[in-house]
């Protein structure tokens, strides 16, 4: 996490990343557009976070890294550039960026509160890109879990939608079933944000993922609806200290689509 002190400083030495996205289908782009940090860029969740939507693989796949490597470097995000990356909402849909960033070993942050942080001028329109070279670099699979993983018992499994998601009670039209995996542990992401939206201290996230059964050195898996509010729960958890958690990538999204996989209600893990 970096604070808005931290990015005026070295505005124009960086890329600012505007990831807004929203599940009510507004668009994020007209958002980017009528007011954006100065110099940001608009960096959709559907078309370079994610791949195209499948059935087997959920809402939001992971991107080819080809792809995802070409599309970021259109955007000015080239081989040893910084990007700190923000939205309107706590750093929900920005973490999807900074943790795909981070899990290939390049330097990405979260500018902590989003965009209610900055109390700067804003720009509006679209920002013109200078096209760099950014390196194509492979998912790390030590980073990622498959559902047949997550079903094995051996880590935490933490589930980073709503309650009432985990619950069953509130269902999404596009999830073939409500509920959660069972065994998994409710662990909304809006719980790692004060309530002026930047992340709780360190110790505190510590003190939340420990109530949760997790310390350092607990195998960790984190899914969500379709694989991006997970990365807010990941990049929680880094800065609690804990390394080496796991991103289920197909979420929700892509274990409800299987009629094979078992489905649990309720507020405690099934």
């Amino acid at each position: 996490m970096v604070d808005a002190a931290w990015v005026r400083e070295r505005l124009g030495a960086l890329v600012l990343a505007d990831v807004r996205w929203f599940l009510d289908g507004r668009s994020g782009r007209d958002a980017y557009r009528a007011g954006h940090l100065p110099g940001a860029v608009w960096v959709d969740v559907d078309t370079v976070l994610s791949a195209p939507a499948d059935e087997v693989e959920g809402r939001h796949p992971l991107p080819d890294p080809e792809d995802f490597a070409r599309a970021l470097g259109a955007l000015s995000v080239g081989d040893g550039t910084t990007v700190v990356a923000y939205d309107a909402d706590g750093g929900a849909y920005a973490a999807r960026l900074v943790w795909l960033l981070r899990s290939t070993g390049r330097p990405a942050a979260l500018l902590d509160g989003g965009l209610a942080a900055w109390e700067g001028e804003r720009e509006t329109g679209d920002v013109t890109p200078v096209p760099a070279v950014l390196t194509p670099v492979d998912w790390p699979r030590d980073l990622l879990r498959t559902a047949d993983e997550v079903a094995s018992g051996e880590a935490v499994v933490l589930d980073a939608r709503a309650a009432d998601r985990y619950s069953g009670a509130a269902v999404l039209p596009s999830d073939k079933a409500s509920g959660h995996v069972p065994g998994a542990r409710s662990a909304p992401w809006a719980g790692n944000l004060a309530p002026d939206g930047s992340f709780h201290t360190p110790e505190r996230l510590r003190e939340r993922f420990r109530a949760l059964g997790v310390e350092e050195g607990t195998g960790v898996v984190v899914y969500c609806g379709s694989g991006v509010t997970a990365c807010h729960d990941l990049l929680a958890l880094e800065r609690a200290g804990v390394t080496g958690a796991a991103l289920y990538p197909g979420s929700w999204s892509a274990w409800s689509a299987d009629p094979s996989r078992p489905v649990a209600t309720g507020q405690e893990p099934g």
